[in-house]
């Protein structure tokens, strides 16, 4: 049985352009979200409050926050590493973040240089002063399939980190293939374990589709009850920490399938290729999206 109603959370903004080696003007990251926001998208991740130091594309953080034009029912989620960046983020105007674990041991120390167990307490922070400011935050979990440095990723471990996430809080946790080496097979087994510990209305999935399997990965997680997706336009960004990681699944790929299956997801597929067009164009560069290829093509 697939959901009537997929959520689809727009992670271009801020997942997609945060490995661009070139600076990506503040004027072009805001016409994006505007343009996010009039295909119809219900929650657009527009920036991160990291320190310019490790990721110099979100610098303009505070920039973006202002300039974005806030569409009623539209969430505009940002990600926040630790209490510094939260109490910016809630200065800036954010009214939701997102937080971020992994679930392997190596990769958390090379991404936020902390073991788990210590972005865990970190993030215990951070929860305290979203409660108090009656800020909803969103839990990401990286490496739920495999790790470029550990292999394939066992999912206690994913159970672990996602069930922390879950009693801290988070009223979403977000499972994420950073690599993309996962299949049908190691999702539904990885999402069965989840599923035991953290209800799966709370859970969505987040797919890179290095190998191609990001599509058939989603449709699994669908019949096991997942109604939220995370995806981005034109297939922007990818880990920059694994050998040759394409990037996230793309939004109009995404769209396309759940449209063909029925679910309804309120979004205008011809607004998003729009807005997948412009940002292409922007970064003078070539879609990922199977689905804007083929279009034009046609």
């Amino acid at each position: 049985a697939l959901p009537e109603k997929v959520k689809i959370v727009e992670v271009g903004p801020r997942d997609g352009l945060q490995n661009e080696k070139t600076i990506v003007p503040t004027e072009t990251k805001i016409h994006l979200i505007d343009m996010l926001s009039a295909s119809g998208l219900p929650v657009i991740e527009a920036t991160s409050f990291v320190s310019p130091k490790w990721v110099p594309q979100m610098a303009d953080q505070v920039e973006v926050m202002k300039g974005i034009q806030r569409k009623p029912g539209v969430s505009y989620p940002v990600l926040t590493p630790n209490l510094k960046g939260f109490q910016a983020a809630l200065t800036a105007g954010a009214s939701e973040v997102a937080i971020f674990g992994a679930a392997s041991e190596l990769f958390s120390k090379k991404n936020i240089n902390c073991s788990v167990d210590e972005s865990l307490q970190r993030f215990e922070e951070v929860m305290k002063a979203a409660k108090e400011a009656s800020v909803p935050v969103r839990g990401y979990v990286s490496c739920v399939l495999g790790c470029p440095y550990e292999g394939k990723v066992a999912p206690e471990k994913v159970v672990h980190v996602a069930k922390r996430l879950y009693s801290m809080g988070c009223y979403e946790i977000s499972l994420g293939d950073t690599i993309g080496v996962g299949t049908p097979g190691s999702m539904s087994e990885m999402l069965q374990a989840v599923s035991r510990e953290v209800p799966v209305g709370a859970l969505a999935v987040h797919c890179h589709d290095t190998y191609g399997q990001a599509l058939a990965n989603i449709l699994v997680a669908l019949q096991m009850g997942i109604s939220v997706v995370d995806s981005s336009v034109a297939g922007l960004g990818g880990c920059p920490y694994a050998q040759g990681a394409s990037g996230n699944v793309a939004t109009e790929d995404v769209v396309y399938m759940l449209h063909g299956l029925g679910i309804q997801t309120g979004v205008d597929l011809s607004k998003l290729m729009d807005a997948g067009a412009f940002i292409c164009r922007t970064l003078n560069r070539k879609t990922s999206s199977k689905v804007a290829q083929a279009t034009c093509k046609l």
